[in-house]
């Protein structure tokens, strides 16, 4: 019954948003306000959430605290680790607030919450007093649920609107982080707290300077108030940077000393389904990554067009279930600039039509099919067509999915992991290069991950 009420009533119909509000404040009382316990720390933003949450709590964890972690790929309660197999950034009011009061009879200082602008719109996060926010970059995406930009980004506000709103716990202050380099700091600057931090490549409470990038990670220079220190991150790229800046601002916000912060950030190895390589012993690179959104496949290819010696392959589609069709072509144009190669298929149609969303990305693209241009539905099948044409020195990019271990077609839920996948093909059979020029078949180069 509920599920036919649904089809009838919006997203965002205000009795749907009540009833959201209705569900989270149950779901406190149940489970006995346990935010007032913790140390609750907010990461929003359209990209880079899932690799800053990861980094505060690594971060963290050097400085000697317990610590409590809820992302789009995994969950912490201290010692504890699980993958998000949910398909959902922020979890719903009941099992989000069930797991808060968990992390507090775990003995958890610190709680680091990734909060997706649908969680602060359906009131997913009502009843958690949040002691710090802070935002990474906002841009295009669902657009098309909010209804407009400044609908999206009042969405992503709402999380720093009310921290000063919100009862102060003994001894810790309410702060913000936010990102300089972003367009919209002066949107998210505007709200009112007890202490405002900044961040940015060039300036801010803590910048970068002396930057090198190479293709196994980032070198650069870590300034806040009165001190500087080397870091050697394990991630590469300028956005990675950045979320190391976010991640280290808020940790010196939360009083976190920067040789913790150094030993944290150099720790981090990288986040599953983010830039994640597949090394196998082939010749050339392959990369698997979530870039599902215009600005991080761009900064996804145009990174790797730079890095590559040889050519760049990228293998993407784009989201099905009427969700922000406006940016399908937009990323189609990125992929026509960077990339050598294009390979568009499925990412998670659900039932939406398949060719019907690939023609939709097509539609940004100026080459024609055939012209370095495949249109190949089954993801399996395009993965392996890149795979049997790379040759030494290419890099592969394998874009949308990360470490998402599902598929949606249809309205079913089809096992699916791009990495395991890349691994299968890679332990069967596949073209590889071999020293004097030609290519031969060889069997089993990646038989475990």
């Amino acid at each position: 019954m509920l599920n036919k009420l649904k089809s009838f009533i919006s997203d965002t119909n205000p009795i749907r948003l009540l009833y959201h509000q209705f569900k989270a404040a149950l779901a406190v009382v149940v489970y006995g306000f346990p935010s007032k316990s913790l140390n609750v720390i907010g990461v929003t933003g359209t990209n880079g959430k899932t690799t800053t949450a990861n980094l505060i709590t690594i971060i963290l964890e050097e400085a000697g605290y317990k610590v409590g972690l809820a992302s789009t790929i995994n969950f912490q309660i201290g010692d504890k680790k699980w993958t998000n197999l949910n398909k959902m950034t922020t979890m719903s009011p009941f099992v989000l607030q069930k797991m808060l009061r968990q992390m507090v009879k775990a003995g958890c200082s610190h709680c680091v919450l990734e909060v997706s602008s649908h969680a602060l719109t359906q009131s997913r996060v009502l009843g958690i007093n949040f002691d710090t926010a802070v935002i990474t970059n906002v841009t295009e995406d669902h657009i098309e649920y909010h209804g407009s930009f400044q609908l999206y980004l009042q969405a992503k506000g709402s999380l720093f609107k009310r921290l000063n709103r919100s009862k102060r716990k003994p001894g810790i202050s309410k702060v913000s982080a936010v990102n300089l380099d972003d367009p919209n700091f002066a949107y998210f600057d505007q709200f009112i707290v007890d202490r405002k931090y900044t961040y940015g490549m060039k300036r801010g409470t803590c910048f970068a300077t002396d930057v090198e990038l190479n293709a196994g990670g980032s070198n650069f220079i870590l300034h806040v108030p009165n001190n500087e220190i080397e870091i050697n991150l394990n991630l590469s790229g300028e956005f990675n940077i950045s979320n190391a800046l976010a991640a280290a601002t808020v940790a010196l916000a939360n009083n976190i000393n920067i040789n913790f912060i150094k030993l944290g950030l150099e720790r981090a190895k990288g986040v599953p389904g983010r830039q994640e390589p597949i090394d196998c012993g082939q010749p050339y690179s392959i990369v698997v990554d979530y870039a599902h959104t215009p600005d991080s496949l761009e900064k996804l290819l145009s990174l790797y067009n730079k890095i590559t010696t040889g050519k760049v392959y990228i293998v993407f589609g784009a989201t099905g279930g009427g969700r922000d069709k406006g940016k399908r072509p937009r990323m189609g144009a990125l992929a026509d600039e960077f990339a050598d190669y294009i390979i568009l298929t499925n990412d998670d149609p659900y039932e939406e039509s398949e060719l019907g969303i690939i023609d939709d990305v097509a539609s940004g693209i100026k080459r024609k099919e055939g012209e370095k241009l495949w249109k190949i539905p089954h993801r399996y099948e395009a993965i392996r067509l890149a795979l049997t044409m790379a040759k030494a020195g290419d890099s592969v990019l394998i874009a949308g999915k990360g470490c998402e271990e599902v598929q949606m077609i249809g309205g079913q839920k089809i096992p699916w992991d791009d990495r395991n996948v890349v691994r299968e093909l890679l332990s069967r059979e596949i073209i590889v290069e071999i020293d004097n020029g030609k290519k031969e078949s060889k069997e089993n180069v990646c038989l475990e991950g």
